[in-house]
């Protein structure tokens, strides 16, 4: 005998003991783009691993604002650097009222095949400071910091002088 207050088929009737589900209509079934050949579905590519400048010149950012110690770059940094990089820190260059320094553009110049030359241009809340240090790879293939030199107060546009006129400070060149 058939039931009379069945509103539904017996096909599209739930299971026994469970509620009605819901389908979601806001999700699309078929893929954005199609799957690269060889890679399964959903999968990233991978992003090429950054450049040392990059890498190095976030560390030292947050080393001269004083969000990590100096210790902290000990092993990248080279001969008497780091006592001029510890000198420098104290200053806290790059010392905001609570607000964290950005990079804003970063670019280098090879001079040679196993050294950079590295200048970035760092927002400290409204202002902006001229920070460049020079990497030289060691007989270890390891990327080391061997001078570093940071804008401090009074360079700039406010009629301080720039670094070539002895307003900036620098750090492991021995001046």
């Amino acid at each position: 005998m058939r039931k009379v207050m069945t509103r539904r088929p017996s096909a599209t009737r739930p299971p026994a003991g469970r509620p009605p589900t819901r389908k979601d209509t806001r999700t699309s079934r078929a893929p954005a783009r199609p799957p690269a050949a060889g890679r399964p579905p959903g999968l990233v590519a991978a992003q090429p691993p950054p450049h040392p400048t990059e890498l190095f010149a976030e560390r030292l950012v947050l080393v001269l604002s004083g969000q990590r110690p100096v210790h902290w770059l000990a092993r990248h940094i080279a001969n008497t650097a780091y006592d001029d990089l510890a000198r420098l820190a104290e200053l806290s260059p790059l010392c905001t009222d609570g607000r964290r320094p950005a990079i804003h553009r970063i670019g280098h110049y090879q001079p040679h095949p196993d050294a950079y030359e590295v200048f970035a241009r760092v927002a400290t809340g409204p202002r902006l400071r001229a920070l460049a240090f020079r990497l030289t790879l060691g007989a270890d293939r390891k990327w080391r910091c061997t001078a570093v030199e940071v804008a401090l107060e009074g360079n700039g546009r406010d009629g301080g002088g720039g670094s070539r006129n002895g307003g900036g400070r620098r750090a492991g060149t021995g001046d």
